[in-house]
């Protein structure tokens, strides 16, 4: 099941993708040419980890494009639904408040479990034990093909969560963290590489208690061996999907929006 009915909730993007549909299905924007640029050795690399909307929804692509301009890395997006997301494009539903505060209708609660019912199956399709493993092994050729000396992962709603699960398990550099959807505090206690968290005022899939627990538990390594780099950002006037699918007109959500891929793109210069 999606993790919320803000799961399902959002805006696309204005703007057409610039990067390549590669053979095996991921998206891929290169890094800009420099004078200094070496073609034989790449620093660094970024594997942005798409919501449950995947690659046809084109948001991720142009975020892609983005960080891989402001970078000036490889920025792969891989297709973790193996072609199949749980909820198109087309069932972009506004079924929740768009801001803080708001409440959700009951008739908006009813188009939820309608729109999620019927694709039950499709759900357990993308569960935890079918696309971590892609990821892992995504990543891992890149490793072995492109020979970057550091890849960081972005993951928003459903990708983030995969950012947490493979937090521990020495396939990333870095991790940007963006309005996660479904996990454990012990998932997140696991992580040991760097990691920012991109938050959203409000959100029904990661709640203020499991925030403020995340953070602690980073905070209680301070002068451990086990410390890693960390930090939260909180944007206000926010609701989950702000950072991958915001409604820009709403008064804030375009700031908050363009804050969460600055704060992405300082992290990954000061962490990869």
């Amino acid at each position: 099941m999606a993790s919320c009915p803000q799961c399902t909730q959002g805006f696309v993007l204005d703007g057409e993708p610039q990067g390549t549909i590669m053979v095996d299905g991921a998206y891929f924007h290169a890094a800009p040419p420099t004078e200094t640029t070496d073609t034989t050795s790449p620093s660094r690399a970024v594997v942005l980890l798409t919501d449950i909307f995947g690659l046809p929804l084109k948001n991720s692509k142009l975020i892609a494009d983005a960080l891989s301009k402001q970078l000036g890395c490889d920025v792969w997006v891989p297709d973790v639904f193996a072609g199949h997301p749980p909820v198109a494009e087309a069932e972009l539903e506004p079924l929740m408040p768009q801001r803080p505060g708001e409440k959700m209708t009951w008739t908006n609660r009813l188009r939820f479990v309608l729109l999620a019912l019927p694709r039950i199956f499709r759900f357990i399709a993308v569960r935890p034990a079918v696309v971590d493993p892609r990821v892992v092994a995504f990543t891992k050729k890149l490793r072995e093909e492109k020979k970057y000396a550091k890849i960081g992962a972005v993951g928003y709603c459903f990708g983030g969560s995969i950012c947490i699960r493979t937090g521990s398990l020495g396939i990333f550099d870095s991790l940007v963290i963006a309005h996660p959807g479904g996990c454990t505090l012990d998932q997140i206690k696991a992580i040991n590489i760097p990691s920012a968290w991109v938050m959203a005022e409000e959100d029904m899939a990661f709640s203020k208690e499991l925030r403020h627990q995340a953070e602690a538990s980073f905070a209680a390594r301070k002068d451990k061996p086990e410390y890693v780099d960390y930090e939260f950002k909180d944007y206000k006037g926010t609701v989950h999907g702000f950072a991958a699918r915001p409604n820009l007109s709403i008064p804030g959500v375009a700031e908050a929006f363009k804050g969460s891929v600055e704060q992405t793109v300082a992290w990954f210069k000061k962490t990869l």
